[in-house]
Parts: structure tokens; sequence; C-alpha cells
């Protein structure tokens, strides 16, 4: 019974130790990280995860991903972090233009998701925006920690302005 009592404890403490280790993004509107980008003294690059609320693919990259401890203070620490609904129903301006849900088949879409994935509608997929508002890549497709920090470190460090993708992935 006390070495049961114990193993137990032993995985409670490991357990509790591993989640302390997550960090929580602190994601934040469009309209806000188009805010930051204009008013900021040195601003930062925009990170778009677009999703939808019924993509399973979605909420495992939020968990094994976006929750690693090294993602997410990477992430932070170099670019806006924005979620996007891309079945959104609430309008929103950008640019003198107002983008709006689509009723479209059984959800429909929201038009800056469709402009942001340059119309492939495909989940989970992220984009990267530089200082600029200025796409850099939609990235589809579920990542998993390592080949996700390749892709953001590519953007996040400047290193697309000096190589291109295949350079610098060794392909």
């Amino acid at each position: 019974m006390r070495t049961l009592f114990t193993q137990i404890s032993v995985f409670f403490l490991l357990f509790v130790g591993f989640q302390s280790q997550a960090q929580d993004i602190t994601w934040i509107s469009w309209e806000e990280a188009v805010e930051l980008s204009q008013t900021d003294a040195q601003p930062k690059k925009i990170f778009i995860d677009v999703y939808t609320d019924w993509c399973g693919w979605c909420k495992k990259m939020d968990k094994d991903t976006f929750q690693h401890p090294d993602v997410s203070k990477y992430m932070q620490d170099n670019f806006y972090m924005v979620k996007l609904d891309a079945e959104g129903k609430d309008p929103i301006e950008f640019q003198g233009k107002t983008f709006k849900f689509v009723p479209s088949g059984r959800n429909g879409y929201h038009e800056l998701a469709a402009a942001l994935l340059q119309g492939k509608l495909s989940y989970p997929t992220v984009v990267f925006l530089d200082e600029k508002l200025q796409m850099l890549s939609p990235v589809p497709g579920y990542q998993k920690v390592e080949p996700f920090m390749q892709i953001a470190r590519y953007f996040g460090d400047n290193i697309y302005k000096d190589k291109d993708w295949q350079t610098y992935a060794g392909k």
C-alpha cells in the first residue's frame, strides 16, 4: 500500500511539474494586433492561427504545439498572436474594407480568413505577416513542435530575408 501511495505521489508531482512548465499564450484579436502594429515603437510580426470550432487537428495543435513551453515563449516574444475563427460571424474592418461572414454550405466562412488563406480554406492553417501587415506565408496543416519551430524561426528571426525556404530547411 505504501509503495502504491509513493508511486502515485511521484506521478502527481511529475504531472504538476510538467504542467507548470507550459505557458498559456495570450491570444489577441485581429483588431488589437493591427492597432499594436501601428502604435508600438518596435512592432512585432503577426501570427494568425486560423481555426474552426469543429476542427480536431486545430485543437490538437493548440494542445500539443502552442502549449509547448519553447513554442509559447518564442511566439509571444516575437509575434502578436491572433486566433481567427474562420467561421466567425462578426465583421472585421481592415484597410477600409469590411470583411464579413459568408453563408455557404453547412457552415460558411469569414472573408478575412479566405483572404489570408488565399482562398484555400483548410484547417488548421497558420499565417505569418511581417510588421507592416504584409503576407509572409500561410502554412496549412497540423505542425508538431520541431517543424513548427523551424518555420516560426524562419520568419521570426528574419531568415526569410536572406535564404529561401529550401536552402534554410536543407532540402
